[in-house]
């Protein structure tokens, strides 16, 4: 980094990198310059003028959002002269912006519904404003001083507001065409549905294609509404509502871990959130799910206070009376007749009182989360390279030179993740998508590699060859870092290219090519999930994707790695502290008697000495009668999707059933005893994330006495009422002490470790007008990323200093087709899809109180299978599942592969279904894009 140089703001001396811009170096050095369009992230613009400074030896007031700081520059911010010009340029502002009460000495006094006695209109007044005291605009108005009197008179835009769009509302007469919306949609999400655009001649802000976000690609991020200065863009929910409380915490709704900080009314409603712009998980960014989804917390129908069935009914009770019903009836069974299911948003210190209090109080190691569908995930990857998670930062995608993207639909079930994919492919990143489906990440990528599903394995095989056919391979690399690379080297020159690529329906250049961008990047990345992967080639899959990054040397260093992309947001978090059925804390196992005897002398209790039962086999067991009592946590949508098979009713089967909750679902609705459950904003605890993070949840609000509780709580109420030992934890804080000292990855992390990652970061007066991230920003918060180093550090990256302790491993999977699952009632494979935009496509805005989507869905066949069931392009055709139906009008479309009918949907009409949507938490209900066995026929 080069030295730091000296420059001075109103006569103070301060140093500062070369490089940056004077606003910058304000900020960072605590002074004030009033700003309007700049915000931190995004590129210098200088369209509100506001910002101007004087500097010693330059001519005129430059802008200090786009002049460099140079070694000796002396710069006046608050001159006569400055504020003087700032006054003018303001007064041009106001002129096309409501001004009414802006320069008002009873602002402060006046209310809404008050009558205005300088007759001001109420088009024209800040009070009736949904942005009033969290407006920059008359922040920075009263910070200038302005005078009562303008010589330039007020117009009204009479612009129509547009107010049917979901989640947020658009008044495009409080816009002061600063610009922020359209570069956050630009530069900090790497999309383009928010444009500048003109009516009469003046330039404005829309949308960038068509009038309305449905059709111009808008992804419902919000990032725009978090940089609005003014009232133009804001939150529907709680529109006018202000904030009394401000709490930061971590979203629960996928594994990326972002940082909100939440804003409370005075009555405890959850009003707002906003996303930390210094997270290192998130960076100031979030998704639909957090941005807009996290209402659920203020539901009028969440429990309030237990429930026992009695006579088949359930009924009120004190939480002494269920507690003592469930210590009584748990205690009648014990070993694999009981298995303990946590939630995926349950805490660190949840997760392992879960297991703990299976383990020694119960006896089972029946023990898993209701998200652990896809456990192979992880396991391939653990055993090739030693830990189970990934191993390099989230924000780290954005320095990478190719991303690799498989089976994932990143943008929308790990959101954030994919916005430094998409801005790194913006760039000059090269992105690789390997997917049957047709996913957001598509509409970005060099190379698509489409194969036919069942497929996957063999591809990725084929990918590897070609990697090694075209000398890619890190020979010195791999000699220094790996055990035996040339034993899958031989394997893999067995495999015959032709024939994989004549059974994956992908071609041998775009094979060829999608090798080529990996593998002669400087660094290249590779993001996986196991979206429609069959369970016997899941774990090969992941053993490939490990290969082909250790063949290529992309471990270990930054822009590089490897990202499992796990479906439950504290997923990680489980794993880490023993809630999987054959594991204990710190990746120990339950079947080695060294592992165990360690924590049976912590624990004062024996462990029973076999695996237990995982998800699946958990469900499966219900349904069995081998499982006959079980303590469930939250209600998961896999047990009603279909992926769990039948789970709804596999619970009928139990003996025994408690469960905590939020609401009253399907779930709870078949309990014996249901346990009213704490919302995330009520717990104190951590989570940790896809990129091993932990971080802190904290309470915005009080719980109720005798109302809702976490689960922590109730474990250690249940085992003590049990006279199990080891439950008198006091505190998630004494909760996560006693998991230090038994996983030996999370050893010195505490509360107090974890409250010193980060500091001070935005230096300026709080009391100088600010964007509201920059005013939440003052602390920062990094977490720690296990492993947890002797100095109480995290670590970034994985692997970084090589594989000292044990060598990678670069494991030969068998490279196979998937089982044959055809069906003579459904003899094809249903692929759906979903993108943000498709300009090429006709759509039609059916507007009113909400708007919606209307246009004709695509059907798409291989001409092959079309010319076999006599479908010519552009019939009108059925498509049928087990679970559904499509109509929609064939395209006949020879990227398509036979045996394959595709269909893509627009994300505006998931987010139309999302706000319209009557369950408490539809969003974390979310439908996914799974492939189907299908038919196809005309229609009509």
């Amino acid at each position: 980094m080069a030295d730091n140089i000296t420059i001075s703001f109103d006569g103070q001396e301060f140093k500062t990198q070369p490089g940056k811009m004077l606003l910058e170096a304000a900020i960072e050095s605590g002074v004030y310059v009033p700003y309007l369009c700049y915000h931190p992230g995004m590129k210098p613009f200088a369209a509100c003028r506001m910002c101007v400074v004087s500097v010693e030896g330059q001519r005129g007031f430059p802008t200090a959002c786009t002049t460099p700081v140079a070694d000796g520059m002396k710069v006046q911010t608050a001159s006569t002269e400055v504020n003087d010009l700032r006054r003018s340029v303001m007064e041009m502002i106001i002129a096309e912006h409501p001004s009414g009460c802006l320069t008002c000495h009873r602002v402060d006094i006046c209310g809404p519904t008050d009558v205005c006695l300088r007759h001001v209109s109420v088009n024209d007044r800040c009070v009736t404003c949904p942005k009033n005291e969290r407006c920059e605009l008359k922040d920075t108005v009263r910070y200038l001083g302005m005078n009562l009197e303008s010589p330039l008179s007020y117009k009204y835009r009479e612009i129509p507001l547009d107010l049917a769009d979901p989640f947020y509302d658009r008044d495009y007469n409080l816009c002061i065409v600063c610009g922020r919306c359209v570069n956050a949609c630009e530069q900090l999400r790497g999309d383009d549905a928010i444009a500048f655009t003109q009516r009469s001649g003046r330039a404005l802000v829309g949308t960038s294609f068509g009038t309305s976000l449905l059709e111009s690609g808008c992804e419902f991020c919000g990032a725009c509404i978090d940089v609005c200065p003014v009232g133009a863009l804001v939150e529907r929910d709680h529109k006018w509502d202000k904030p009394r409380k401000v709490e930061r915490t971590i979203c629960p709704l996928c594994p990326v871990g972002c940082q909100m900080n939440l804003e409370y009314d005075g009555n405890g409603t959850l009003i707002r959130a906003v996303p930390e712009i210094n997270s290192p998980a998130n960076q100031g960014q979030a998704c639909f799910k957090g941005k807009f989804g996290l209402q659920f917390v203020n539901d009028a129908g969440r429990l309030q206070t237990p429930l026992v069935r009695r006579d088949g009914q359930l009924v009120e009770a004190t939480w002494d009376e269920a507690l003592d019903v469930v210590a009584a009836r748990l205690a009648e069974y014990s070993g694999e007749a009981f298995a303990f299911l946590t939630a995926p948003d349950s805490t660190n210190e949840e997760h392992y009182l879960a297991q703990k209090f299976a383990r020694t109080a119960m006896k089972s190691n029946n023990v898993d989360q209701t998200s652990n569908t896809q456990p192979e995930l992880i396991l391939g990857l653990e055993q090739s390279l030693g830990y189970a998670g990934a191993t390099n930062p989230i924000w780290d995608l954005e320095k990478a030179g190719c991303i690799v993207v498989f089976n994932s639909n990143v943008t929308e079930e790990h959101n954030v993740a994919g916005v430094p994919i998409k801005r790194a492919a913006r760039k000059d990143a090269k992105l690789v998508v390997i997917d049957s489906r047709e996913v957001e990440l598509t509409r970005y990528a060099h190379v698509w590699l489409r194969p036919a599903p069942g497929t996957e394995q063999l591809l990725l095989g084929g990918l590897l060859k070609s990697v090694i056919d075209q000398g890619f391979q890190k020979d010195e690399w791999l000699a220094e870092n790996c055990e035996s690379p040339a034993t899958l080297q031989y394997a893999l020159s067995a495999l015959d290219l032709d024939e994989i690529a004549k059974k994956t329906q992908v071609s041998l250049a775009d094979i060829a090519e999608a090798a080529r961008l990996y593998g002669e990047a400087e660094t290249s990345a590779l993001v996986y999930a196991l979206d429609n992967i069959q369970p016997k080639l899941a774990r090969d899959c992941v053993l490939s994707l490990v290969n082909l990054a250790l063949i290529t040397g992309n471990v270990g260093k930054p822009g590089a790695g490897i990202y499992p992309m796990r479906p439950g947001a504290n997923e990680q978090g489980a794993w880490d502290v023993g809630c999987v059925p054959e594991r204990l804390p710190g990746y120990r196992w339950v079947s080695n008697a060294e592992d165990r005897q360690a924590l049976e002398t912590l624990w004062d209790s024996s462990i029973p000495d076999m695996p237990g039962l995982g998800l699946t086999h958990i469900i499966e067991g219900a349904a069995s009668g081998r499982v006959k009592a079980m303590f469930l946590i939250g209600d998961s949508p896999n047990l009603s999707n279909g992926k769990l098979g039948d789970g709804l009713a596999a619970l009928d089967k139990l003996e025994f059933l408690v469960v905590s909750d939020t609401f009253l679902g399907a779930a709870a609705q078949r309990a014996d005893v249901v346990l009213p459950r704490a919302t995330f904003d009520e717990k104190d605890g951590t989570f940790t994330n896809l990129e091993r993070r932990i971080q802190r949840l904290k309470p915005g609000r009080e719980l109720p006495e005798g109302g809702a509780r976490p689960e922590w709580r109730v474990i250690c109420d249940v085992a003590h009422k049990m006279g199990a030992p080891g439950f008198l934890l006091m505190s998630p804080s004494e909760t996560m002490d006693e998991i230090a000292r038994v996983a030996p990855i999370y050893a010195r992390v505490s509360y107090r470790n974890l409250a010193n990652q980060g500091g001070l970061v935005f230096k300026t007066d709080l009391k100088s007008p600010q964007p509201t991230q920059v005013l939440y920003a003052s602390q920062e918060d990094r977490g720690l990323q296990w492993p947890v180093r002797s100095d109480g550090k995290g670590t970034s990256i994985l692997y970084e200093d090589g594989f000292k302790e044990r060598k990678a491993e670069p494991i030969t999977p068998a490279y196979v087709t998937g089982e044959d699952e055809s069906d003579a009632d459904y003899p094809l494979w249903f692929v759906p899809g979903r993108v943000l935009l498709q300009q090429e496509r006709e759509i039609k805005i059916i507007e009113g109180r909400h708007n919606s989507i209307q246009r004709d869905e695509f059907v798409e066949l291989n001409p092959t299978d079309a010319a076999s069931l006599s479908i010519e392009d552009g019939a009108n055709v059925v498509v049928e599942t087990a679970n559904g139906r499509l109509a929609g009008v064939a395209l006949i479309n020879q990227a398509v592969p036979v045996g394959v009918v595709a269909s893509t949907a627009l994300f505006g009409q998931l987010a139309v279904d999302l706000q319209m949507s009557e369950e408490a938490e539809p969003a974390s209900r979310v439908p996914g894009l799974e492939i189907r066995r299908a038919r196809v026929g005309k229609n009509g």
